[in-house]
């Protein structure tokens, strides 16, 4: 192990005893040269941590940027994603994430979208799952059948979970290609560490000694990245045998201090470009500029001489700090923004809350409390993201003022539901009568069944969605499948209708043309006759009844001169009208004619009967035994009304046989 084979260097071995850091790694070159015992080390090593104590309010600054440095050395491909600005994903809907995955996915350095591409999953998991539960929530709440289990697919869930695959597909090679890498790299740096630690040899030619020096410096520059949490330790223990070796180099003292010169001019500069980071005002560029510097002042550039070492690392280190500082009022900038949204996602939740206790008694009114708490939902999710700590604690709160406003709605439903489930039972009834009905050929008595089934069906109100298409399928069905044989069959008898108007037609000529012999019996019986052959001939078209009329008004004229009493001329009309009631099969004119009937006789009944009253008041007067010209004229009225009576009744009677026959 790294740890194991040089963290305990012995000076006996040319190997010094110390942990390195930055601050020490550059005294190492004067070790040597100083002609330093161990004590003189331990001293200066104690020297150096008061040092460093007096630099602890740097020390989290630094820290920042050594651990970012050593995860991005891990995978170079990290130092990319700096280049790709961080979204407020939690912002975003559904489908706008999936669209933002989407074109991620198809960046090929995929280590450098990971972040990116997490927060992406996190805000849609967070809104996906929400939306599950209200699902989940309105299903319960409206489901028929307690075995019936919960399903909700979405094409949104579909793709995304399509796109995060290839994702970790990617993530994953990535992974097994460095991993392998990571372990090879390392045991080429310990290797090359290793071989630094022997060229400390008095015995060999200098110069071969410092070509194997060269050597070793490009082997390292070229071996690659290893794990962040050796990276430190490694970089270390390579720059204190570097120095080593430089301070083994004492003889050289010329070559060393132009080695040491150029060192300080790269520093300074440096330390330059720091001081104009200073006035960036995009201090997350700055900050990843400030990684890079330092990168390069701790892995590219060798070390200065001692007289200038504390002076430049502390002045590098206070600048960093200064940066450091920037970045975290950015932070606090942030974290006010952070606070902010919280207060407005406050505010909405307590919206919603208040919603969730409104009462509203109809549908309509319902559909706009929904919606307004489909916008305040829609504003959660775009008020960005709050303090991480509240983060889990605002989220429930937001989630069971929704719960609650789903419950308060599912309640006035659940009684709509009752109603609609009673609805259904009603339309299932007229189903069942409509399919009971659609062969019927009985078309006079059925028609006005299926047109009254039809009226009650809009009558009747919604029923539960799921059966709403399926049961009206049914009755619709049913209902053409009975009026396109209705249809057929009238089509079938218009042929005979148009046929027999014709033949009416031709008739009333002759009718026309008919003569009375005089002989009253004769006469009767030959109309009579006429009668017969034209109800013989059957129905016309409905648009051609005025035939009939026609028909009548000869009747009419006939009848007068055979000088018939007005009751023989009725019922002989009355017959005929009757018999072609009777003819057409409309049993719905019949029950209304009798229902005429009915009511005609009650009119009459009751005028004679208010005549006869009359008659009784004058027979109670002075002038009684001597009737005056009104008495005599309400007799008269109440002889004729009787005599109507007389008709009516015959007309029932015959009516009420014919429904006997």
């Amino acid at each position: 192990m790294l740890e194991e084979k040089n963290d305990n260097l012995q000076e006996a071995d040319g190997k010094l005893g110390i942990e390195i850091t930055d601050s020490t790694q550059e005294d190492a070159i004067e070790t040597l040269n100083s002609g330093s015992t161990v004590e003189n080390e331990v001293s200066e090593k104690e020297a150096q941590n008061t040092t460093e104590s007096e630099e602890n309010n740097h020390q989290t600054a630094l820290d920042a940027i050594t651990n970012s440095n050593a995860e991005e050395s891990e995978d170079e491909t990290l130092k990319e994603r700096h280049d790709i600005p961080m979204k407020d994903y939690d912002t975003f809907a559904l489908d706008a994430l999936v669209d933002e995955l989407k074109k991620l996915i198809q960046i090929d350095k995929v280590m450098s979208v990971k972040d990116h591409i997490e927060e992406i999953k996190k805000s849609f998991l967070l809104q996906y799952n929400h939306l599950i539960e209200e699902k989940k929530e309105e299903f319960n709440a409206s489901k028929q059948d307690p075995n019936e289990e919960f399903e909700y697919h979405s094409p949104l869930k579909s793709k995304f979970d399509e796109y995060y695959n290839v994702f970790r597909e990617k993530r994953n090679a990535h992974f097994k290609h460095l991993q392998s890498n990571l372990k090879t790299n390392l045991e080429n740096r310990l290797a090359i560490v290793e071989e630094l630690k022997e060229l400390i040899n008095p015995q060999e030619n200098i110069k071969d000694t410092l070509k194997h020096f060269n050597d070793l410096r490009e082997r390292w520059k070229n071996a690659g990245a290893i794990p962040k949490d050796k990276y430190n330790h490694v970089w270390n223990n390579y720059h204190f045998h570097v120095e080593n070796f430089y301070d083994y180099l004492h003889l050289d003292r010329e070559a060393r201090d132009l080695d040491f010169k150029y060192n300080l001019d790269q520093k300074q500069k440096i330390i330059a470009r720091v001081e104009e980071l200073l006035n960036e005002t995009d201090i997350s560029k700055a900050f990843r500029e400030l990684q890079d510097l330092h990168r390069i002042w701790k892995e590219d550039i060798g070390p200065v001489s001692k007289e200038h070492r504390d002076t430049i690392w502390n002045k590098f280190s206070e600048l960093t700090k200064k940066i450091h500082d920037k970045r975290e009022v950015l932070f606090e900038s942030q974290r006010a923004n952070e606070q902010q949204n919280l207060e407005a996602k406050k505010a909405i939740i307590a919206k919603i809350e208040v919603l969730g206790t409104e009462k509203v008694n109809s549908h309509s009114q319902w559909l706009v409390q929904i919606q307004k708490v489909e916008g305040l939902r829609n504003e959660f999710f775009a008020a960005g993201k709050v303090p991480a700590e509240v983060n889990e604690e605002t989220w429930a709160a937001f989630k069971t003022a929704v719960r609650n406003f789903n419950a308060f709605k599912n309640s006035f439903y659940k009684d709509i539901k009752k109603d609609q489930n009673d609805n259904l039972n009603k339309k299932m009834a007229l189903v069942a009568k409509a399919k009971e009905l659609q062969e019927s050929t009985d078309f006079g008595s059925t028609t006005p069944v299926m047109k009254q089934i039809q009226e009650e069906w809009k009558q009747i109100g919604h029923v539960p969605k799921k059966y709403s298409d399926k049961i009206w399928k049914e009755f619709k069905d049913a209902c053409n499948h009975y009026f396109d044989k209705l249809k057929e069959h009238k089509s079938e008898e218009n042929v005979d209708e148009i046929n027999a108007f014709d033949n009416k037609k031709a008739y009333l000529d002759i009718l026309r043309a008919y003569q009375l012999t005089g002989d009253h019996k004769t006469d009767l019986d030959a109309i009579k006759k006429h009668i017969e052959i034209w109800k013989g001939y059957g129905k016309v078209p409905f648009s051609r009844r005025h035939i009939e009329g026609k028909f009548n008004k000869i009747l009419d004229a006939l009848f007068e001169k055979l000088s018939l009493s007005k009751k023989e001329t009725e019922m002989m009309r009355f017959s005929n009208r009757i018999d072609s009631l009777s003819d057409s099969n409309d049993t719905r004119k019949l029950d209304n004619e009798k229902i005429f009937l009915m009511r005609k006789i009650e009119e009459v009944q009751n005028e004679i009967f208010q005549l006869e009253n009359n008659i009784q008041f004058f027979a109670n007067t002075k002038n009684a035994k001597k009737e005056n010209s009104i008495v005599l004229e309400v007799r008269k009225n109440i002889a004729i009304h009787k005599e109507s009576l007389e008709v009516w009744k015959d007309k029932l009677k015959q009516l009420r046989n014919l429904n006997q026959e």
